[in-house]
């Protein structure tokens, strides 16, 4: 992980770090509060966990304020066959607010709506799901939502 954070206030900020130019640090002043803003990058290269289950798993990078997931998932994945057992719950209760990077996922919604989303689609989509792989080609998902970086596919 790689970050610049604040100096403490008034402290000296030099304007060179290891060779580098070194921007002046963020700082958010609210209500008469001041606090330093920091900003992080990390690679999904490099997650910080990884969870398998049958036909998938999932990685996740976890930052201030950002929890990010990236699932794969094979031909033959379904939600309720793969990851259901490991949930414990009828229905996927994750709320997902997704980017599809490669291959077609069919979302099966509790009250009866479904959707099919492919390459370059973002979706939102509520707790109360079902999901499965549509066709021989794997399935990468980027999620934003945060909750399935943390609790997806974690038995409760």
């Amino acid at each position: 992980m790689e970050w610049w954070g604040a100096a403490p206030a008034g402290a000296p900020v030099p304007s060179v770090a290891a060779g580098r130019r070194r921007p002046a640090p963020a700082v958010l002043r609210t209500a008469g509060m001041e606090a330093a803003v920091m900003l992080e990058v990390k690679t999904v290269d490099k997650p910080d966990e990884r969870r398998d289950f049958p036909r998938g798993h999932l990685e996740a990078v976890h930052l201030t304020g950002l929890d990010f997931a990236v699932g794969t998932f094979e031909p033959g994945w379904r939600w309720s066959e793969s990851v259901a057992p490991i949930a414990g719950t009828k229905s996927c209760e994750i709320h997902h607010n997704g980017y599809v990077v490669q291959g077609r996922l069919h979302l099966l919604m509790d009250d009866g709506g479904e959707r099919e989303v492919g390459p370059g689609d973002v979706f939102v989509c509520p707790p109360g799901h079902d999901a499965w792989v549509v066709g021989d080609e794997q399935v990468i998902v980027y999620d934003f939502a945060g909750a399935m970086a943390t609790d997806y596919a974690k038995a409760p």
